[in-house]
């Protein structure tokens, strides 16, 4: 049996302290993610917000914004950003575009294959850049326009297509040890 964005809408009154997405027509669960990947994307969204807003650029999110895609998928990247021209106004609802940059942060429990794919399968529907951030390895992967590169350490992130001017050390997105 298929399942459909309503069939989810209903689960989720049924549970409201899961998250979900819509996968192919299968309700995924997704599990709380541990505390490192959580402060990881948080950071990177905190440091991209920071920069986009007051150059009103357009909407960065977190890891609870849905989007209906144009597959019938409803997913929900751990951050996201969608151009200002794009979504002029929040919506109540879910946003019903394909973000122009998701990223994924791999948690314990995650499967780097399967983020892979979600990051690929936005790309294919339109994301122009998708990005994997691995706080194990201390490692970003970064896909558009056909190619991935890999950055680590001492390696600076820039994404002039979507953000002219903007860079992050990808050292400054790691959990701070406080000694």
């Amino acid at each position: 049996m298929s399942l459909n964005i309503q069939d989810l809408e209903n689960m989720q009154v049924d549970y409201p302290d899961y998250r979900m997405e819509l996968v192919d027509g299968n309700i995924v669960v997704m599990s709380p993610s541990g505390y490192e990947s959580e402060e990881v994307g948080t950071e990177f969204a905190r440091i991209l917000g920071n920069w986009v807003r007051p150059r009103k650029l357009g909407r960065v999110v977190g890891s609870s914004a849905g989007f209906k895609l144009p597959n019938t998928n409803l997913r929900a990247p751990d951050v996201s950003f969608i151009k200002a021209e794009r979504l002029k106004r929040s919506t109540e609802d879910y946003a019903e575009l394909v973000p122009d940059l998701v990223v994924e942060v791999k948690s314990k429990t995650d499967s780097v294959d399967k983020l892979r794919e979600k990051i690929q399968e936005f790309i294919g529907l339109g994301t122009q850049i998708g990005i994997l951030i691995n706080p194990k390895t201390r490692t970003m992967e970064v896909y558009g326009s056909g190619e991935q590169v890999i950055l680590r350490d001492g390696d600076v992130l820039t994404l002039p297509d979507l953000f002219p001017g903007w860079e992050v050390a990808i050292s400054e997105i790691w959990s701070p040890v406080f000694e």
